[in-house]
């Protein structure tokens, strides 16, 4: 080395980083594709119309979840960014479905794992991340979570997994295997392969990011659309144009719906959105429960909700094909919330009147 030259390293050595990696990869191998389920749409009409609709399984994740898949693809983005090491606190603002995921992953890699939520938070939820090894970590307001975690990562000298930035960036939206190529690769036999349609709804942004980018990558004819409920600041977003729009409410539905646009929100990738009343997406929880024999959560039924639309939508226009939407998890989930009528009636709302436009969609494939 030449005299005065100056050198600075950094580098740690990368053995418990490819281990990591090593057991996250050998974990998604383990794990069979999840199921693309043909959802029985009443044969009275279906037959004729040719229109299907399927069901994109994801309660078959070992976490139960759709956000498992998020779960892995940020833990890693954060291990091949070295952000995560052998001693490092993994933080992420979540009291759901996410933060279980997150949890899992965490204790496969022997780390742990602090979710700061809301106080108002479920019992059952709280208890499914403790089960799976994390901490929950509480704020008053849930519009505090994201500053909270940061504080909490920088003060334990930990990483703060951003689920609401990274949800986009953290998926290779080409392909290798994510939600959308894992769709066309399950539809390849089926009568209408290509869909028409692919309805999902928008929590971090980051599902809506991939397919929608996927379809346009492999310059597929499908639509995408992103179905939003209440007390979210998504459709508001996406019909005026605006990134700055934000709710002073909290979204009643678990899983999608967001005070504010999050950073992992593409609306330029997605070709409609139409907004879910809360009341209509539990009725739809509800009623795809007893067509499918087993219980699915409300975002299911909000995704659900802008399927039934669109396909009434292609019978009166006379266009056949398919619809793929997720279920996206377990409304066993939500005994005490969206299946409860107690818990129902407390929160104001009314399913009987979209059960009703439902029992008339089955009947006649009309949609008011």
């Amino acid at each position: 080395m030449s005299d005065g030259a100056r050198v600075a390293d950094r580098g740690r050595p990368r053995g418990w980083t490819d281990n990591a990696i090593r057991l996250i990869e050998a974990d998604a191998r383990r794990s069979a594709d999840t199921h693309l389920l043909r959802y029985p749409l009443p044969s009275a009409w279906s037959a004729n119309a040719g229109v299907e609709l399927y069901l994109k399984d994801e309660t078959t994740h070992i976490t139960g979840s759709l956000k498992h898949r998020l779960a892995r693809s940020l833990f890693l983005y954060a291990l091949c960014n070295g952000w995560i090491g052998e001693d490092t606190t993994v933080v992420e603002a979540s009291s759901g479905s996410t933060a279980v995921s997150e949890a899992y992953f965490a204790a496969l890699l022997g780390l742990p794992f602090v979710a700061v939520m809301p106080a108002s938070t479920s019992a059952a939820k709280v208890a499914l991340i403790e089960s799976q090894g994390g901490r929950c970590h509480f704020v008053q307001h849930s519009g505090d979570v994201y500053a909270e975690a940061e504080r909490v990562a920088r003060e334990t000298g930990g990483h703060y997994l951003d689920q609401f930035t990274n949800a986009e960036r953290a998926t290779d939206w080409r392909g290798n295997n994510n939600i959308a190529e894992s769709i066309y690769v399950q539809m390849r036999d089926e009568r209408h392969p290509i869909p028409d349609w692919i309805v999902v709804g928008a929590g971090t942004g980051g599902t809506s990011a991939t397919i929608g980018r996927y379809i346009r990558y492999r310059r597929h004819a499908t639509r995408l659309c992103v179905v939003d409920p209440e007390n979210s600041a998504f459709f508001a977003a996406y019909a005026e144009r605006r990134n700055d729009v934000v709710v002073d409410a909290s979204s009643r539905i678990e899983g999608i719906g967001r005070p504010r646009v999050e950073p992992s929100f593409l609306p330029d990738v997605v070709d409609r959105m139409v907004a879910v009343p809360d009341a209509a997406s539990i009725a739809a929880a509800r009623h795809a429960s007893a067509v499918l024999g087993r219980r699915v959560g409300a975002s299911t039924g909000t995704n659900l909700w802008g399927a039934f639309g669109l396909i009434a939508e292609m019978v009166a226009e006379g266009r056949s094909g398919s619809v793929v939407t997720l279920l996206a998890d377990s409304g066993d989930r939500y005994a005490d919330t969206y299946f409860c009528d107690e818990w129902v009636k407390a929160h104001g709302l009314d399913p009987a009147p979209s059960a009703a436009a439902l029992a008339e969609f089955e009947r006649s494939c009309s949609w008011a």
